[in-house]
């Protein structure tokens, strides 16, 4: 939870215009989920913030000259569907289709990153009616923590994360997030598909994989766990690209990664149930799927030596058989926005089945 005592809530300052409120980076106003670094730049596909007002009747967000040329981000009011609005440097008028029209209404705006790139808004402020009246927004008690790859990421998909299994599933528990997904990248900490490190290094930075290229923050800084809202659930679904052919990386290697990255996890999380994907593989047109380190598992392993060790909260969700050649592209075998729909329904079945329920309600309503 980038968030802040009520004390400082008090004290917060919102510039009170005649005709407008303006609501500073910073302020408890504005709810920030994801990662955002020193420079309030956001980091990571899904990062973003939610804003809570009654009678709010329009909203400019103010970006400033770090915001990637344009951002794409998903725009939700009220928990209605995402809407896609590209963003840029400057004042964004943001269309806020689907409002409250009752002045003692309650309003609540969620807006999401949905590239895995081009995904750095540089937040200033929010501008919001002079006449609305912010509120808190109040955070859900499920929050999941996803890492994994482009197969986590929605790359390929029409908005991004925002199609994603994981973002999808979420939704459908009327939970929080914060997904650590980046295309192309390995567990191992090597050099892979341009990512120039690995999961089990970029986890722990405020910055994804693309700070590499980017000429303004072409640097890394350690992300602060106390930042965070802490997680209840972690979920990892990740190693599609060690063992691809390029990197080949063996299962014993493979293995050894994973149980570092889930004992450097362990710390941060020492309650949390993890969740652990087998590999839904990829799928062929003649319908068999290609599995990919099955003999032995390395996943199976790796609860397995964390039992031994004590450690029973970590499950594996065995995805054998979710996907098919219908649930993908057929040029790349990633999921289609369909496709990430089913594992979803999927992944939110086995949660249920393992004893977690979707909450009946959002923890800040729009009534």
């Amino acid at each position: 939870m980038l968030g802040y005592s009520f004390v400082t809530l008090a004290l917060a300052c919102i510039a009170l215009a005649q005709s407008s409120i303006v609501i500073p980076y910073g302020n408890p106003y504005l709810y920030l989920n994801g990662r955002w670094d020193e420079t309030d730049t956001s980091w990571w596909t899904g990062t973003g913030f939610k804003l809570v007002a009654k009678n709010l009747k329009e909203m400019t967000v103010y970006l400033g000259a770090l915001t990637s040329q344009p951002a794409s981000v998903g725009v939700s009011v009220n928990y209605g569907a995402w809407q896609t609005v590209n963003l840029t440097a400057g004042a964004n008028a943001v269309p806020l289709d689907g409002l409250n029209s009752s002045p003692l209404s309650t309003n609540v705006i969620r807006v999401a990153n949905e590239g895995w790139q081009n995904n750095n808004i540089q937040l200033e402020a929010v501008e919001i009616n002079g006449d609305a009246v912010p509120e808190v927004y109040t955070p859900s008690p499920v929050n999941f923590q996803f890492i994994g790859d482009s197969l986590s990421a929605g790359q390929y998909c029409v908005q991004g994360v925002i199609n994603a299994w994981n973002f999808v599933t979420a939704e459908n528990f009327k939970a929080e997030h914060s997904i650590q997904a980046q295309p192309g990248v390995c567990l191992t900490d090597i050099e892979c598909w341009g990512n120039i490190h690995g999961q089990s290094y970029e986890f722990f930075q405020a910055e994804d994989d693309g700070y590499y290229n980017d000429a303004k923050h072409n640097y890394t800084t350690p992300w602060n766990f106390a930042r965070d809202l802490p997680a209840t659930h972690v979920v990892i679904h990740i190693g599609a690209n060690d063992a691809s052919t390029q990197y080949n990386i063996s299962e014993p290697s493979f293995l050894s990664t994973y149980e570092t990255f889930v004992t450097e996890l362990r710390v941060l999380y020492p309650t949390q149930p993890f969740f652990i994907f087998t590999p839904w593989g990829w799928p062929a047109p003649d319908g068999t799927v290609g599995y990919y380190y099955t003999s032995p598992s390395p996943y199976v392993q790796l609860i397995e030596n964390r039992n031994a060790l004590g450690d029973y909260n970590i499950f594996l969700v065995n995805t054998t058989g979710w996907v098919s050649w219908a649930d993908v592209f057929p040029t790349n075998q990633h999921p289609t926005e369909e496709g990430h729909v089913k594992i979803a329904a999927q992944f939110s079945t086995w949660l249920t089945e393992w004893g977690l329920f979707p909450q009946t309600s959002w923890a800040t309503p729009a009534v």
